[in-house]
């Protein structure tokens, strides 16, 4: 460890995207990358010539991008109004905060709440596992509670004990996702009092990476609630994974310290440029979340029925695969048996602690898949 570098940071463990593909076993050459929740679909070619257009026409590369976002700004605004199915003057350009992906938001807001000792965190497990990460890279501690295991439910009386009992710093920011990745369900009526019932000294991040997929949102609830802000991203549904674009709804007081504390110039031109034509061409692009909710619906009525199998009810554009106990050998090792077999075969997953997270692809890329784990359950001899 370089001397000049924290002592703590020798703990942590870099967050790896992308499992590596080196291996002494035989593997496929061309893999389905069903592992990171990604749309499987690029772009239409009209929209890539538009954009294309955007750069040579438009984007001066010697020219740094709009630091302010207004325009992008004004498009969310009007996109959050309508899927939210409310009045265009209820969301404006005060109320929304653009970063580089919804990591650097996740970042800014522990930066504003937390940092300097004044704050920690809480996260129910499993859950996105970034929020902890940036936490700990920024010397801010993480309370972790656990979730019930047959409906994915946060333990709220382990919660509320955990905001009662940590006050050395004391939790500063509640961090839930709607629907949760990787357990795919939506939060449950008494989750949702449990948030509502917490003071306004604590941040409520509600995090919607999904909301294209579940149409469940609380951007509704943010009036009520001043302590509370939504996440969501151009990652999943929209198709720009590659040009890191999320954005936060909150109350304009919260949103105004957002831009206080986010990097000047955090978005390239191309990727505001990117975000931009993706909103005026939203009915175009999320129209193929009607096949994959189709897919994922078949993938699970052809896994279901299988003994060795708990398969978890979902609200997003991924399944969550359990494996029942077994007497002849542990569940972790199983999991690792059947992921390193999909890998084999060419299909890359997810691996978890407690289970198998599969993004919903191509339909072929899903009949795929579902050949590859018939055959390796078949070998774990359930």
């Amino acid at each position: 460890m370089l001397p000049f570098i924290r002592s703590d940071l020798s703990q942590f463990t870099a967050y790896k995207p992308h499992p590596s593909s080196n291996t002494a076993e035989p593997v496929a050459t061309q893999f389905d990358r069903l592992d990171t929740n990604e749309s499987p679909y690029d772009l239409p070619p009209e929209i890539k010539e538009k954009l294309a257009w955007t750069f040579q026409q438009v984007i001066e590369s010697n020219r740094y991008p709009d630091g302010g976002h207004e325009t992008l700004k004004d498009a969310i605004a009007e996109y959050v109004n309508e899927s939210a199915k409310l009045s265009s003057s209820v969301f404006t350009d005060a109320h929304i905060s653009v970063g580089n992906g919804s990591d650097e938001l996740i970042r800014s807001l522990l930066i504003a709440t937390c940092l300097g000792g004044e704050g920690s965190i809480l996260v129910a497990n499993p859950t996105f596992s970034m929020y902890a990460i940036l936490a700990q890279t920024l010397g801010i501690p993480v309370v972790s509670v656990g979730r019930d295991e047959s409906d994915f439910e946060i333990d709220l009386k382990a919660a509320q004990l955990a905001l009662t009992q940590t006050q050395n710093p004391p939790i500063r920011v509640v961090f839930v996702v709607h629907p949760n990745s990787p357990t795919a369900n939506c939060l449950t009526t008494a989750e949702l009092a449990w948030l509502k019932s917490l003071p306004e000294q604590i941040l409520v991040v509600i995090d919607e990476a999904y909301f294209e997929f579940s149409q469940t949102t609380l951007v509704g609830e943010l009036a009520q609630h001043p302590n509370w802000v939504v996440l969501r991203t151009f990652s999943k549904a929209f198709r720009l994974a590659a040009m890191r674009v999320g954005y936060c709804v909150g109350h304009p007081d919260a949103i105004a310290i957002l831009e206080k504390v986010r990097l000047p110039y955090n978005l390239p031109s191309f990727s505001i440029a990117s975000a931009l034509v993706a909103l005026q061409n939203r009915q175009l692009l999320l129209g193929s979340i009607p096949e994959t909710l189709n897919e994922r619906s078949q993938l699970i009525a052809a896994l279901s029925p299988h003994p060795a199998l708990e398969i978890a009810t979902s609200n997003t554009n991924f399944i969550y695969l359990r494996l029942k106990p077994n007497a002849s050998h542990s569940t972790d090792t199983a999991l690792k048996s059947l992921n390193q077999t999909l890998k084999n075969e060419g299909t890359l997953v997810r691996l978890l602690p407690g289970g198998l997270r599969i993004t919903l692809g191509t339909p072929t890329e899903n009949s795929r898949t579902l050949k590859r784990l018939q055959i390796a359950l078949a070998k774990l001899e359930y």
